[in-house]
């Protein structure tokens, strides 16, 4: 089960250079073992809102959640404590150490561009190293 990254998502909405690997996986993956956190959802529409993309937003929420089935999960305020923990352990920045936190708390491989994980225990996989796995 995986935990796909705001930055996952933002590759493929605003067709970054890895857009199409992206895609590969989405279309690869089995819908039902993909989480996004609430934070990311938060995160994508922030930005997409910055841009005044409030259609795109509506489609991506509408596409991911209804549409595919994608868990959303989120942190309570009891998992604070072992966010912090996280945040200096790995010396991580707050949505990282949030990722992190949800990926623990709920046993999920991390997929991201952000090099940052690479630091932790968990690590992270990029959407391209998880199809090379898919082709085993």
């Amino acid at each position: 089960m995986y935990l796909l990254d705001t930055n996952i998502f933002l590759e493929l909405i605003l067709d970054q250079e890895k857009a199409d690997d992206v895609e590969k996986f989405l279309r690869s993956a089995q819908k039902e073992k993909l989480y996004i956190s609430e934070f990311s959802l938060y995160s994508v529409g922030i930005i997409l809102f910055r841009q005044k993309l409030y259609d795109i937003f509506i489609r991506f929420v509408d596409d991911l959640i209804f549409t595919y089935g994608i868990h959303l999960v989120k942190l309570a305020p009891k998992d604070i404590k072992q966010l912090v923990e996280v945040a200096k352990q790995f010396n991580l920045d707050f949505d990282d150490a949030y990722q992190y936190t949800i990926a623990e708390l709920y046993d999920l491989k991390i997929v991201s561009f952000d090099s940052d994980f690479d630091r932790t225990k968990r690590g992270r996989k990029t959407p391209e190293d998880i199809l090379k796995e898919f082709k085993l």
